[in-house]
């Protein structure tokens, strides 16, 4: 069957400021909030669609929205308390009403929110999400790496058993290419992206809140060293400030971008505020005829895998299953197993 060709066409990444909850006083207060959030969400696309789409001629398909955007970062304390405030439900309202924009503006709608899962009652997981033109979530990716916030890692032989190992790397695939999502940080991480791309990940959307800086910050490396190594676009939106957290709310601004399969920056926002700056054309039928081509620039074709497998299979990093007993875990649960972790590594002489 032969594969069809996609025409090129406009990518987002919609730089737009963080509205957290962590200080309202009840979930009612909170739920207000979120859907304060979406509706401005929903104001900014609609107003974005109007305006590349005249300017370009050209369909805007996809759009992605910065990490936090709904709630900001969680408040300390036990895991469950957060989970009971502010975490979406897998089916509940928040969703339905991302998937009303996604359906008005006939765009891929990327995001980031704290999902709560009900096989796992007292946790919540960091989720990055698809939802497509007809409103539906067709990628559900739950951060696997994170300091401060629950992984299915903590739990992992119970979430393999419910979702497999597809469901820890999902890769939608779509009319627009086949899509995968990277959480924040785990930009840094090598391994989480190339894990995407070998179930044939064409565009890495990352959702992100970092801070805002001139010089090429580990994150900015991170990005383009992720897009080069995987013949991939990425497509990276950062929050435009972070306000009534007591720092200074444009701390984390600019940053949002598209980066090309050579790992060439296409389009960026400006720090400073909300921006549709950072958009720019994506052409999955060039991936494609890349990734056949022979030749030293085709580094998927060159990897040898297996070489790698056993240096992994030796080592204990961080430990799985961590928080099968949940209740009342917090992040200082999980900081006391990074020092762990770095202990058993000096031993290891691996660090």
């Amino acid at each position: 069957m032969p594969v069809v060709s996609i025409q090129p066409y406009l990518a987002l990444a919609l730089q737009m400021p963080t509205r957290p909850v962590a200080g309202l006083s009840c979930r009612d207060a909170v739920r207000v909030q979120i859907q304060r959030n979406i509706a401005a969400i929903g104001e900014s696309l609609a107003a974005a669609t109007l305006d590349l789409t005249e300017r370009h001629g050209l369909p805007l398909r996809l759009v992605v929205l910065p990490e936090y955007v709904l709630t900001g970062a969680p408040a300390s304390g036990p895991f469950a308390e957060w989970r009971q405030v502010a975490c979406l439900d897998i089916n509940g309202p928040e969703y339905a009403a991302l998937g009303a924009i996604a359906s008005r503006c006939a765009v891929f709608l990327a995001g980031n929110a704290y999902e709560a899962d009900p096989h796992f009652p007292d946790l919540y997981f960091q989720c990055s999400f698809v939802i497509s033109p007809g409103g539906e979530v067709i990628l559900r990716y739950r951060r696997l790496i994170s300091l401060y916030s629950p992984s299915p890692y903590d739990v992992w032989d119970r979430y393999l058993d419910l979702y497999g190992l597809a469901g820890v790397y999902p890769v939608a695939d779509t009319d627009i290419g086949r899509i995968a999502a990277i959480a924040s940080e785990e930009i840094l991480y090598p391994e989480i992206a190339r894990c995407f791309v070998m179930r044939g990940a064409e565009i890495l959307v990352h959702s992100t809140s970092e801070m805002g800086s001139p010089r090429t910050t580990a994150k900015e490396l991170a990005r383009r060293a992720r897009a080069s190594e995987n013949l991939a676009y990425i497509v990276s939106a950062n929050t435009a400030g972070v306000p009534g957290t007591g720092l200074p709310s444009r701390s984390s601004t600019g940053m949002s971008k598209i980066v090309d399969f050579d790992g060439q920056i296409m389009a960026e926002a400006v720090p400073g505020g909300a921006s549709i700056g950072a958009h720019a054309v994506v052409d999955v039928a060039a991936v494609r005829a890349r990734r056949q081509h022979p030749g030293l620039s085709n580094t998927l074709s060159r990897l040898p895998v297996q070489a790698f497998a056993a240096s992994y299979a030796g080592i204990t990093g961080r430990a799985s299953n961590e928080l099968r007993s949940a209740r009342d875990a917090s992040r200082t649960q999980l900081q006391d197993l990074q020092t762990a972790t770095i202990e058993r590594l000096r031993r290891l002489r691996a660090i």
